[in-house]
């Protein structure tokens, strides 16, 4: 283990150039968004989202953001059968989120948080990684828990995949770079994921066919991710400046390809979904290929990596005509 984390450390001493506070264009950019953060956390403030006995809850996911509820072959099926796709919805989307926290943020706001980044970071910018630690495991934490209400709730159990699909897909990203980037693999990791748009944070809030502890949940996780956000926006700064040229050029090809891989469906988690609801394997297939047309993922796709495509580009990352061709072919510059 301690031969893993010394060949780690080592991969990221090549992949990044470092720069002193001085050096650095975005060194005296950092503005905290933390500085009320005792006061406005919802690990902090907000109490346990609990599902309550009186209130309905037959629907937990709005069927606006599950297009296989909309297909013939679900809608011609009783009523439960579309409520237990979109309850088995939510429990993809809660896992997803504990997942995403634990594996692909943690790990490097704990880095942070202690100086082994291998960035040259201000010092307010280490302490407000320790508040994001704090953040995503309560996030992870909460999202776990209101599952197993859930379960609980409507007496099925969440039908879910061994792992959610970004994880296998980000494995081969990682397999798939040259090895002495591996070591800023996860930094980029997290800068993407953590400045995607989903549109889960801004709709289930203020939907009102959804239970009460759903919406409350949804809206505590949304106000953290917000300041989140900004940090990561300011982290992309510091990232990309401590790259030397090849670098920015070889990570800057496969941005595209992570923002694909938070961002496309689930295919397998869907499947198991249509199957647990009573289609068969030929039926799941049909329903799958008929709601997710290819150009319609990529212009879902498109819309909700704007903001990370409008980074990358402030920084000077598609000035490299590689890396512009990478985000135009993954149809990530011309987003309506």
């Amino acid at each position: 283990m301690e031969m893993e984390k010394t060949t780690h450390r080592a991969h990221l001493r090549q992949a990044l150039t470092l720069l002193t506070d001085a050096e650095s264009p975005a060194a005296a950019q950092y503005h905290s968004r933390f500085t009320l953060w005792d006061a406005r956390a919802s690990v902090r403030v907000k109490p346990p989202r609990l599902l309550t006995p009186s209130e309905p809850g037959r629907l937990y996911f709005p069927p606006e953001l599950m297009p296989v509820v909309a297909h013939p072959l679900v809608r011609s099926r009783p009523d439960g059968v579309t409520e237990r796709i979109l309850t088995q919805r939510l429990h993809q989307y809660l896992y997803f989120t504990t997942e995403l926290e634990q594996v692909a943020v943690m790990p490097v706001t704990m880095d942070i948080s202690r100086g082994r980044s291998g960035l040259d970071l201000p010092a307010a910018m280490r302490e407000d990684a320790f508040k994001i630690t704090t953040d995503e495991a309560w996030h992870a934490q909460f999202s776990d828990d209101l599952s197993r209400q859930v379960e609980g709730r409507t007496g099925f159990d969440a039908c879910l995949p061994d792992r959610p699909a970004f994880m296998d897909r980000l494995d081969r990203i990682r397999a798939e770079m040259d090895h002495d980037l591996r070591g800023a693999a996860n930094l980029a990791f997290s800068i993407v994921s953590e400045t995607l748009i989903s549109s889960i944070l801004s709709e289930l809030p203020r939907d009102k066919r959804l239970p009460k502890a759903v919406r409350e949940l949804v809206q505590d996780h949304a106000e953290d991710e917000g300041k989140h956000h900004a940090y990561f926006r300011s982290l992309l700064e510091f990232f990309w400046h401590a790259l030397d040229a090849r670098a920015r050029r070889r990570v800057g090809e496969l941005v595209p390809e992570l923002i694909t891989a938070f961002l496309e469906p689930d295919y397998l988690a869907i499947a198991l979904t249509l199957g647990d609801a009573g289609f068969s394997a030929e039926e799941a297939e049909e329903i799958l290929a008929e709601t997710h047309p290819s150009d319609v993922t990529r212009a879902v796709i498109g819309r909700a990596a704007r903001a990370t495509t409008r980074y990358f580009t402030e920084v000077g990352a598609l000035d490299s005509p590689s890396t512009y061709e990478a985000f135009a072919s993954a149809g990530l510059l011309a987003a309506d």
